[in-house]
C-alpha cells in the first residue's frame, strides 16, 4: 500500500513536472515565433483635430442651430449673427453698381452724341466754306460788302474751332470707354467687387460648420455680442482621429512608420480589435515638450526611463463601424517584423472653404450680371 501511494505521488509529480516543461515550450515557441516581435503598451490614448469655429465679423447672436455633442455636417448651419446692417450695406451696393453701370453707359451713348455733333458741324462746315468762296467772288464786283464777307471768314473759323473742341471731347470720352466691354470696366468692376464684399460680410452672419464632426466646448450664448474672431465653438472631426501611443524608449529601437498596429480599447472592450498604421515618431519625449521641462543637470537627477509618443492611423471603416472619442486609453501592439514598409500617406484635414462659399460665389455672380443686364439698356 505505501508502494502504491508512492508511486502515485510520484506519478502526479512527474505530470506536473511534465505539464510545466510543455508549458514551457509552448511559449518558448510562442515568444521565438510571436511574442518577441511585438511591442505593446497601454499608455495610449485616442487624439484627433478640434477645429475652433469663431465669428469672422461681429454681431448679435440671433440663433444658435446646435448643442454640445450634437454631430453636424460641412456646411450646416450653427450659430446666426444680426444681419440688418450687413443687408443695408448689401443694398447700398447694389444701388452703387447700377448706378456704375449707367454712368459707364452714358459714356458709350456720349462718344456716339459726339459723333453727330461732329457730322452736323462738318456739313455746316462745309456749307460755310462754299458760301465764303462764293461772297469772296462777289467782292470784286460790288455785289457783297467786305464787312459781309469778313463775317463769313469768321464763321468758318468759328465751326473749325467747334469741331476740333468736339474732336477732344469725342477722344477723351473714346479713351474712357475704347476697346473694353461695358461689363468690364473698371468703375463697373469696382462697384462689381464692392456688392461682392458686401455679399460677403451679409454671409458672414452666418457661421456655418467648416468640417462634419461632433460639437463641443460650445462658448456662445443667445443674444450676446460677438467679436470679430471670437471662438464660439469647436468641431472635432471624429471620422479622421488616430492614436498616440506613448512607448519606452527601450521598445523603440525596431519601430518604424508602416508597421502594423493591433489596438484595443476599454470603451469596447477586448472583443473589438482596431487595425492601425504606424505613421511616425515624435521629435522628442513628452519630458521634452512639457510646460517646465525636467532640469535633468541639477545635482538630485534621477534617471527615469522617457516615453516617445508614437502616431498611429487608424482604418477608416472600422472608425465607421465602431466610433472613438477623443481621449479614450487603448492598448497597442505594434508588429515590428517588417521593418521596411512603406508608411501611409498622410491626408490632412482640411477646411474646404471654396466648397462651402461656391453656391453664394455663383448666386452673387448671377446677380451682378442681372443687374448690368437691368441697368445697361
Amino acid at each position: 500500500e505505501l508502494e502504491t501511494k508512492v508511486s502515485a505521488r510520484r506519478g502526479g509529480l512527474l505530470t506536473i513536472a511534465l505539464i510545466f516543461i510543455l508549458g514551457i515550450i509552448a511559449y518558448s515557441a510562442y515568444y521565438f515565433s510571436h511574442a518577441r516581435y511585438l511591442e505593446d503598451t497601454e499608455d495610449a490614448y485616442v487624439g484627433g483635430e478640434i477645429v475652433p469655429v469663431s465669428a469672422e465679423i461681429a454681431g448679435v447672436v440671433n440663433a444658435i442651430q446646435v448643442r454640445e455633442t450634437q454631430w453636424v455636417k460641412a456646411g450646416d448651419v450653427l450659430v446666426q449673427l444680426d444681419d440688418r446692417d450687413a443687408q443695408l450695406a448689401l443694398s447700398a451696393a447694389r444701388l452703387d453698381l447700377a448706378r456704375a453701370v449707367r454712368e459707364v453707359r452714358a459714356a458709350y451713348l456720349g462718344v456716339d452724341e459726339i459723333d453727330a455733333q461732329l457730322h452736323a458741324r462738318e456739313i455746316e462746315r462745309s456749307r460755310e466754306k462754299a458760301d465764303l468762296a462764293r461772297r469772296d467772288g462777289l467782292v470784286a464786283l460790288g455785289a457783297v460788302s467786305a464787312e459781309e464777307l469778313a463775317h463769313a471768314r469768321d464763321q468758318l473759323a468759328a465751326s473749325d474751332a467747334a469741331i476740333a473742341a468736339l474732336n477732344q471731347r469725342g477722344n477723351a470720352l473714346r479713351a474712357q470707354v475704347s476697346g473694353i466691354q461695358l461689363a468690364e470696366h473698371p468703375i463697373v468692376l469696382k462697384a462689381a467687387n464692392a456688392l461682392r464684399a458686401a455679399a460677403l460680410m451679409a454671409a458672414r452672419t452666418i457661421v456655418r460648420a467648416p468640417i462634419s464632426g461632433a460639437v463641443v466646448r460650445k462658448q456662445v450664448q443667445l443674444g450676446a455680442r460677438v467679436a470679430a474672431g471670437q471662438a464660439l465653438l469647436n468641431v472635432v472631426p471624429l471620422q479622421s482621429v488616430f492614436v498616440d501611443a506613448n512607448f519606452k524608449e527601450v521598445q523603440l529601437g525596431r519601430v518604424f512608420p508602416g508597421q502594423p498596429v493591433r489596438l484595443r480599447s476599454d470603451f469596447y472592450g477586448s472583443s473589438v480589435v482596431f487595425d492601425g498604421v504606424v505613421v511616425g515618431l515624435s521629435a522628442g519625449t513628452g519630458a521634452a515638450f512639457a510646460l517646465l521641462p525636467a532640469q535633468n543637470a541639477s545635482g538630485n537627477w534621477i534617471k527615469v526611463v522617457q516615453r516617445v509618443p508614437v502616431r498611429i492611423a487608424l482604418n477608416p471603416e472600422q472608425l465607421k463601424a465602431h466610433p472613438l472619442r477623443v481621449g479614450l486609453s487603448m492598448r497597442a501592439e505594434i508588429d515590428v517584423r517588417d521593418t521596411i514598409l512603406e508608411a501611409p500617406q498622410f491626408v490632412p484635414v482640411a477646411l474646404d472653404r471654396a466648397a462651402l462659399e461656391q453656391a453664394d460665389d455663383v448666386a452673387i455672380s448671377a446677380q451682378i450680371a442681372q443687374i448690368i443686364r437691368d441697368n445697361r439698356a
